[in-house]
């Protein structure tokens, strides 16, 4: 069995990309949820790409500061997602898949590849920026 997506995700991302999706409820989770839907669909770069893209609709729709939008946080977290489905051989849904990887809801551990001088920089909010502690494990596609 791959990755599969259950009708739930599909409501997700759909909620989420015609910004129905409430503000409150896109937490940490809810990230890793549709990184996963973009994952289980597309290679990383168009993943990251597509949620870029859907994060910074979201946030425009819902008058929340641009600046909320971290790249070289939303492209870490695909790549770490792409790591863990690479870990995990086939889940039946993001939410079946997050709970065989409880330690992604750990939204601190980001600062085990990234030191704070460098994760909270502007240039890194702008721009995606190498780990500077520990590489994130990447895949060929």
């Amino acid at each position: 069995m791959a990755h599969l997506l259950s009708t739930e995700d599909r409501a997700i991302h759909a909620q989420i990309e015609s910004r129905k999706f409430r503000p409150a409820e896109f937490n940490h989770r809810a990230h890793l949820r549709l990184a996963y839907v973009y994952l289980t669909v597309h290679d990383t770069e168009t993943a990251y790409r597509l949620m870029r893209e859907a994060i910074q609709r979201f946030l425009e729709y819902n008058a929340v500061d641009l600046s909320k939008c971290h790249d070289t946080m939303t492209h870490a977290w695909i790549v770490a997602v792409r790591h863990f489905m690479e870990a995990t051989s086939s889940a039946e849904s993001g939410d079946s898949f997050i709970e065989e990887n409880l330690e992604m809801l750990d939204s601190q551990i980001m600062m085990t590849h990234y030191s704070e001088e460098v994760l909270f920089l502007d240039k890194a909010r702008a721009k995606f920026t190498e780990p500077d502690l520990d590489p994130i494990p990447t895949y060929g596609e």
